[in-house]
């Protein structure tokens, strides 16, 4: 890539051409349409290359051109962006031309979301290059920035960090809803692509350049999201480091310091959002690695790990995302990351999306450490920001206020009972999260028939005093067995609250009387595949 220029006037011009043109995600599956957008998305450029060669689309000049990096005819770059033309793309360092053809140095692709559209500059990509990407590539769009997007609440916040901003994908969503954005990364071309992406979006970032959080050094924020290069190379002669995977850490330090060194970058009640992957040694359970560097930071933890491979699966994996494929040369590469786990004895690494909150009081912090590797909401932002509100509440408040507050049962759980033909009762009954995390519990007898009242109208303590009756139990008995499970519900949203009616578990009033009704119905959002754990 050249460097990039980003003049103010060309950039603007630029801006309105690709706003004119509605180069945006929808017009591009458009204009390639459904089997070459699929392919490319399995990266096989050919079906885009037949469909791009023969289409006087503009927008899929530009994809041609930008995307798959092929030359183009300048006249029609030209046609396509009248404001800038050709010359405003060389002033601005994203092509240089060849007499009648134009070279793209850069690749220029559209991204949004549900009310957005950006356009976002990276390097071009294997695809475009035809060979392996240089150790200072700066990435685009990939499946760990997506993922981390899709995760991020977006609640207001006067100041947020992007930490390890790379093109800058997360300051782009930060910029529509936080009052100031700080974006940091330790790589120089990073940093300038990063000042371009701000500028072509026309949004104002404070970027600055250091490694982690030494950039913001005694600065305290309300949201910090992180898609650092947590990827685990060995550190040995003549293993390569890609400045955007690559710490320069050994193992898994740079999560690690992550953890250790958020909380007073954090503002009382601040969020940290980020992605990374843990070493799980010999022996040991990844919980055990995660409490450990939990310990004395004073934060709130809710760390959900998406996926696990096992040394040789995550050798294989970067040994060819950094572009080696097979040969003499994959087999050495290969044997330096197994050479590599093997002397910190690692059994396993797991990946993960880990949310943290420096609290509000002096309360002890809650640990919440689960392992979802199946099909979760999308966005997944605003369950997030719900259960991290809910356990929040529930740290706050004791078994007598869980049972003091009238709970609703969520409206995208179902009940599914098994049992054998003929059998009234049925042998299992299961509640299952439609969104969300997709949370499923087995519930016994009390558990259900409470859930099948848990309208908001009872607090918990009423229904299951009246339960407790019409099963012929003691009370204390029913509530020990429900309460742990209906605080679970409560964090993963399957109970939500309404109101707090009673400080104390009390009996019901005697006009009370419980019917059983069935839960609400799934509501019709799909669940989506989780997002790639690669970058």
């Amino acid at each position: 890539m050249t460097d990039l220029r980003p003049e103010p006037a060309l950039v603007a011009a630029l801006r309105a051409d690709l706003q004119d043109l509605d180069y945006s995600v929808d017009r591009v599956g458009v204009a390639l349409g459904p089997v070459a957008s699929a392919a490319l998305h399995r990266e096989q450029p050919l079906p885009a290359l037949r469909v791009t060669a023969a289409d006087d689309d503009p927008v899929a000049l530009l994809v041609r051109a930008f995307t798959l990096g092929r030359p183009v005819p300048a006249a029609r770059l030209d046609q396509a962006l009248p404001r800038t033309r050709v010359e405003g793309l060389v002033e601005l360092g994203l092509a240089h031309r060849a007499g009648d053809q134009v070279q793209a140095t850069v690749d220029l692709r559209p991204y949004g979301d549900e009310s957005h559209t950006w356009w976002v500059v990276s390097d071009l990509g294997e695809l475009a290059l035809g060979h392996a990407l240089p150790t200072d590539h700066v990435l685009g769009i990939g499946g760990a920035s997506t993922t981390l997007a899709s995760w991020t609440p977006r609640r207001p916040a006067a100041r947020a960090l992007d930490l390890g901003t790379g093109c800058g994908i997360q300051a782009l969503h930060l910029a529509d809803h936080c009052g100031e954005v700080v974006a940091t990364d330790l790589a120089e071309r990073a940093l300038v692509v990063a000042r371009f992406n701000a500028a072509l979006n026309d949004q104002e970032w404070d970027v600055r350049g250091g490694d982690l959080l030494e950039p913001v050094a005694g600065e305290t924020f309300d949201l910090v999201v992180s898609n650092p290069p947590f990827v685990i190379t060995p550190r040995v002669a003549g293993v390569p480091t890609y400045e955007y995977r690559d710490a320069g850490a050994e193992g898994d330090q740079v999560v690690e310091r992550l953890v250790r060194g958020l909380h007073d970058h954090l503002n009382p009640g601040g969020l940290a959002v980020f992605l990374g992957n843990w070493e799980i040694p010999v022996g040991a359970t990844w919980r055990d690695r995660w409490g450990g560097w939990l310990d004395g930071t004073g934060l709130d933890a809710w760390v959900v790990q998406r996926e696990v491979q096992d040394p040789a699966e995550y050798a294989e994996l970067w040994v060819r995302d950094g572009g080696t494929s097979g040969g003499p040369e994959f087999e050495r590469l290969y044997a330096a990351w197994l050479d590599d786990f093997a002397s910190r004895d690692v059994g396993q690494i797991g990946f993960g999306v880990v949310v943290l909150q420096r609290p509000v009081s002096d309360r002890p912090a809650f640990r919440d450490l689960v392992e979802v590797p199946g099909p979760v909401s999308s966005p997944m932002g605003p369950v997030i920001d719900a259960g991290m509100a809910a356990r929040t509440w529930l740290a706050e408040h004791d078994d007598a206020a869980v049972l003091g507050t009238a709970w609703r049962l969520a409206d995208d759980v179902t009940e599914e009972r098994f049992g054998r033909p003929g059998d009234v009762d049925p042998a299992i009954i299961r509640v299952r999260q439609g969104g969300g995390l997709g949370v499923m519990r087995t519930a016994g007898t009390a558990l259900a028939a409470y859930l099948s009242v848990a309208d908001g109208t009872l607090t918990a303590c009423q229904a299951l005093v009246a339960i407790a009756a019409l099963l012929e139990r003691e009370v204390d008995e029913v509530v020990a067995e429900t309460l742990p499970v209906v605080r679970d519900l409560v964090k993963d949203g399957l109970l939500v609250r309404t109101r707090r009616d009673e400080p104390v578990c009390r009996p019901p009033a005697a006009s009370a009387t419980v019917t059983r009704t069935a839960p609400r119905p799934a509501s019709d959002d799909e669940s989506v595949a989780r997002g790639r754990s690669d970058r």
